[in-house]
């Protein structure tokens, strides 16, 4: 009888030990490599879907510059009016990086006087001007980038709140892995 306790208690430490190693592995991964974000809502249809899930990569701004194109995940700004405590993340790409002047006009981005050519979205997706770029341009300065939902008519984002800064951004979203038929690496688009 003590043989069998003793070797209950054996195994059971050893179940506590594994779990404790793969909630430290967890741990270490979620907050320092990378996350999963759901996509909420139609502001980056027809790329994502209200639902999609996606990996966020929380390292490769650490080591280097988010790039055009770049889909990416940020703490909403406060003029985005999210919810008190929500811890509101929003999925958006970039168009306009620091430095960079960006202009809404004829339905275009325009980024340095030149038209944006943004393959990824319909032709009957028009991009107005929101509050924050209604009749001027947006001159981004250092560390700040321009962000844009796909779904141009559906999206509140930098032309309506202004730049983001890179503090705010969590990471690079890398791969969609829900629903199963768009499983995949994102594809970083290049102008």
């Amino acid at each position: 009888m003590k043989n069998i306790l003793k070797q209950l208690g054996a195994f059971l430490l050893d179940i506590f030990e594994t779990l404790v190693i793969a909630l430290s592995i967890f741990l270490i991964v979620y907050l320092f490599l990378m996350q999963p974000h759901q996509v909420n809502g139609q502001s980056m249809i027809p790329n994502f879907e209200s639902g999609d899930y996606v990996l966020t990569d929380k390292i490769s701004y650490r080591l280097g510059e988010p790039q055009r194109g770049d889909v990416v995940v940020f703490h909403a700004p406060s003029s985005a009016h999210c919810p008190q405590g929500t811890g509101c993340d929003f999925i958006k790409r970039v168009v306009g990086l620091p430095g960079e002047l960006v202009e809404i006009k004829d339905s275009q981005i325009f980024v340095n006087s030149e038209s944006l050519g943004e393959v990824y979205i319909p032709d009957e997706f028009q991009t107005e001007a929101g509050s924050f770029t209604k009749n001027k341009s947006v001159s981004l300065g250092d560390n700040q980038y321009f962000v844009v939902g796909d779904n141009r008519p559906h999206s509140s984002d930098s032309r309506v709140w202004g730049p983001i800064d890179k503090s705010m951004i969590v990471g690079k979203a890398f791969f969609r892995y829900w629903p199963p038929e768009t499983m995949g690496v994102i594809e970083s688009i290049r102008y």
